[in-house]
C-alpha cells in the first residue's frame, strides 16, 4: 500500500468503459475482451478478478468488456484506468459493498504487482490535474489539486513504450530518482498549468526517453512557445492548452501524422473514475 510514486499528471474525458456481467456458477469462469476482442491474457485485468473473487468466496461466470478509446501501453493510463473501472464495476456487480477507497486500493495494487504503474490509479481517483505529493495508494498517498480552467488536453500519439521494460530499468530509475522529487516540490510551490508542462518537459529530457521523430515534434512546437512533453510512458506528446491555441497545436500534429487517431483532443475530467 506504501508503494506508488511522487509525480503529477492530468485526467482527460477520453478513456475507458468496463462493462461486467455476472451470473452464479458451480464452478469459477471467466473471459476478458478488450475492444471485442477476447484475450488469453490480461494480467492487470486478472490480477484484479482474482483480487475480489478471493473475498467474494462463491462461484461465478463472469464477463469483462473493456472498451478502451485511448492508445494502449502509449502513456494514457489506460491499464490503471482498465483496473481501477474494473474494480468498480466488480464491487457494485458482485455486491461486497466496499468503500471507494478500498477498491481502488485493490487497482492499485494490481498495477503494482504488475509492474505497469506506480501513480497512475490514485490521479485517476481523483481527476483533474494533480501533483502526487506523497506516494502510496489512494487512502495513503496525498494528492494536490491545479486548479486550471478553459484548457483541454491536446495529444500526438506515434507508439507505445512497455512500463514494465522501463521500470526494471535501473539507469532509468535512477534517471527518475536524481530529478522527480525536486520538480514535484517546485511545482507543489508554484502550482499552474504553465509550470506544470515546463516541469513535466524537462523531466522529460532528463530522464532521456524521447525519440527522433518527438524531438522533431518538440522543435516546432517550441518555435511557437507552446510547451510539450513526453507521455509518461509512452511514444507520444502532450500538452494542456487553452482552447484558442487548439487548431495551432493541431497544425503541427498534423504534419507528422496521416492518421486523424494518432491525434486527440480531449477536456480535462475532473470527476475521476465513476459508476454510469
Amino acid at each position: 500500500m506504501l508503494q506508488g510514486s511522487r509525480g503529477a499528471g492530468v485526467s482527460i474525458e477520453r478513456g475507458v468503459r468496463t462493462t461486467v456481467t455476472i451470473e452464479k456458477s458451480d464452478k469459477p469462469q471467466h473471459e476478458i475482451k478488450i475492444n471485442g476482442e477476447s484475450l488469453k491474457s490480461a494480467m492487470v485485468s486478472e490480477r484484479v478478478l482474482q483480487s475480489f473473487l478471493s473475498l467474494s468466496k462463491k462461484n461465478y461466470r463472469i464477463l469483462i468488456e473493456h472498451d478502451i478509446r485511448v492508445p494502449i501501453g502509449s502513456g494514457f493510463g489506460s491499464s490503471g484506468a482498465s483496473a481501477l473501472s474494473l474494480a468498480l464495476a466488480l464491487n457494485k456487480g458482485l455486491e461486497l459493498d466496499f468503500s471507494r477507497i478500498k477498491v481502488a486500493q485493490i487497482a492499485h495494487m494490481a498495477e503494482i504487482h504488475c509492474k505497469t504503474g506506480l501513480g497512475t490509479v490514485i490521479g485517476e481517483t481523483y481527476g483533474g490535474v494533480e501533483i502526487r505529493v506523497k506516494p502510496g495508494a489512494p487512502g495513503i498517498g496525498v494528492l494536490k489539486h491545479i486548479p486550471i480552467k478553459n484548457h483541454v488536453v491536446v495529444c500526438l500519439h506515434f507508439g507505445p513504450i512497455y512500463t514494465t521494460n522501463v521500470l526494471s530499468d535501473k539507469r532509468i530509475r535512477q534517471r527518475i530518482n536524481e530529478l522527480g522529487g525536486k520538480l514535484v516540490d517546485k511545482l507543489i510551490s508554484q502550482p499552474n498549468s504553465c509550470n506544470f508542462m515546463k516541469f513535466s518537459r524537462e523531466f522529460a529530457e532528463h530522464v532521456g526517453l524521447i525519440s527522433g521523430r518527438m524531438r522533431e515534434v518538440l522543435r516546432d512546437t517550441d518555435k511557437i512557445g507552446l510547451t510539450c512533453s513526453m507521455m509518461m510512458l509512452g511514444e507520444s506528446i502532450f500538452s494542456i492548452v487553452k482552447r484558442s491555441r487548439i487548431d495551432e497545436l493541431r497544425e503541427i500534429f498534423n504534419k507528422y501524422t496521416s492518421s486523424k487517431e494518432s491525434i486527440i483532443v480531449s477536456e480535462i475530467d475532473y470527476k475521476g473514475a465513476r459508476l454510469l
